[in-house]
């Protein structure tokens, strides 16, 4: 008998153990947070980071994007709540605040210790990155410059990535204007979803002021923009990989509108835009890789 009690106290524990991770998991906003580590992982491989490097990047980025999912959910947490987001595991009483605000912290603390082997430039790279997010989850999400740290946070993660190489040379600056492009296109596509709910909750950022149209034209041209930064802006012709990126993204884009709109009409959140967004932003890095022209 007492055997048996152990035994279902270990499993209650063990279930509630799970319980939480998964809640961690859903908090941390796991497809950006993959999504981004993985294009990062991607982009140093093409760079020529050895494989500690890369190894070393995607777990900085990862770090930071954990941090800033975990705190953005805490700071969120009452508005989630208000507008019935049981999608989101604080806003449904399913995690504690407590735990989330500490683990936010404290992977915030880690991305600069886990970028220091690769330098003092990348340390300021990401850290970079990582505040301008930080703002953006408070207080810039509510006025009208929302878009600037989207901007400012993925313009620095290639800058990142170039400057951990040995030496620390100097991305360049089309690569850091395509990267911000990406960034603010990201801004827009990402908020869609959520316009009716933010209205209800006070938050008036730069798409919420443009509205879904305006919104939806940002998020397009912004993208579009960002590859063809990567196709014209390095030194030399564009190649036929170059032109076939843009023609893909000119794809890509509209049949996540389709996605949206087909969710919107069965009643569900509609993300296929922001995870159009992240096809694009993969294909981008797919075309620096193979043209072989990032340093």
């Amino acid at each position: 008998m007492g055997s048996s009690l152990a035994r279902l106290a270990g499993n209650q524990q063990t279930s509630s153990m799970s319980r939480m991770v998964l809640g961690l998991v859903r908090a941390s906003h796991p497809e950006p947070a993959v999504a981004v580590t993985g294009v990062a992982a991607l982009l140093a491989w093409g760079v020529g980071h050895p494989p500690a490097g890369i190894a070393t990047v995607a777990g900085t980025v990862l770090a930071s994007q954990l941090a800033v999912g975990w705190l953005n959910d805490r700071l969120d947490a009452d508005r989630d709540a208000a507008v019935g987001r049981t999608d989101k595991p604080l806003a449904a009483g399913a995690l504690s605040r407590r735990l989330v605000l500490l683990c936010g912290v404290a992977a915030a603390l880690a991305t600069p210790a886990l970028a220091a082997p690769l330098g003092p430039a990348a340390t300021v790279a990401i850290s970079v990155a990582l505040l301008s997010a930080l703002l953006y989850n408070w207080p810039l999400k509510f006025t009208p410059v929302s878009v600037l740290p989207y901007a400012v946070s993925f313009g620095a993660l290639p800058a990142f990535v170039v400057l951990a190489l040995p030496g620390a040379p100097t991305p360049p600056g089309w690569l850091i204007a395509a990267g911000a492009l990406l960034g603010a296109g990201a801004h827009f596509a990402n908020v869609l979803p959520d316009l009716d709910d933010d209205a209800r909750t006070g938050v008036r950022g730069l798409p919420h002021r443009l509205g879904p149209a305006g919104s939806r034209v940002a998020a397009a041209g912004l993208l579009l923009a960002a590859t063809a930064m990567l196709v014209f802006g390095p030194a030399g012709p564009p190649s036929w990989v170059g032109v076939a990126a843009i023609a893909a993204a000119a794809v890509v884009l509209p049949t996540g509108w389709y996605a949206s709109r087909a969710a919107n009409h069965r009643g569900e959140r509609a993300v296929g835009v922001f995870r159009a967004v992240m096809v694009v932003a993969v294909i981008d890095v797919v075309l620096l890789v193979v043209s072989g022209r990032v340093v």
